[in-house]
């Protein structure tokens, strides 16, 4: 598996940016995708998650209602719709791979997400 995360950038706040996260190598149709996030000096934390079978998602709370994920099965896609961005929303972006069942049972735990993307900069200028 292997994925490839993209559409980071720079916006002001209260600007919208969508971030697609590609997987290849993936010969299965229920798995977690998860959206995590490091910002300089931070530790990583957990963004949100769907989990592809039922579209069923989780999302940290400082993100509610703000960000949104979807998947595209047939394009093995997944997508974070970021809107109403905030300066303290400005990080590296990563999506990862994860089992169908405890990823998600554990999120925001990275633990049973075992494979990563290389990361996307979203920078929100004030």
């Amino acid at each position: 598996v292997q994925l490839q995360a993209s559409g980071g950038g720079l916006v002001q706040t209260g600007g919208s940016l969508r971030l697609s996260c590609v997987a290849t190598g993936i010969f299965e149709n229920d798995y977690t995708i998860g959206w995590f996030r490091q910002a300089p000096g931070k530790e990583r934390e957990g963004v949100g998650c769907i989990r592809t079978s039922n579209a069923v998602t989780k999302y940290e709370t400082s993100v509610k209602g703000r960000f949104t994920i979807s998947s595209d099965n047939a394009k093995n896609t997944v997508f974070l719709q970021m809107d109403s961005l905030k300066p303290e929303d400005t990080a590296v972006y990563y999506c990862a791979h994860g089992h169908r069942t405890t990823a998600p049972m554990t999120f925001p735990l990275p633990y049973f997400f075992t494979t990563w993307g290389q990361g996307t900069q979203v920078t929100v200028s004030s």
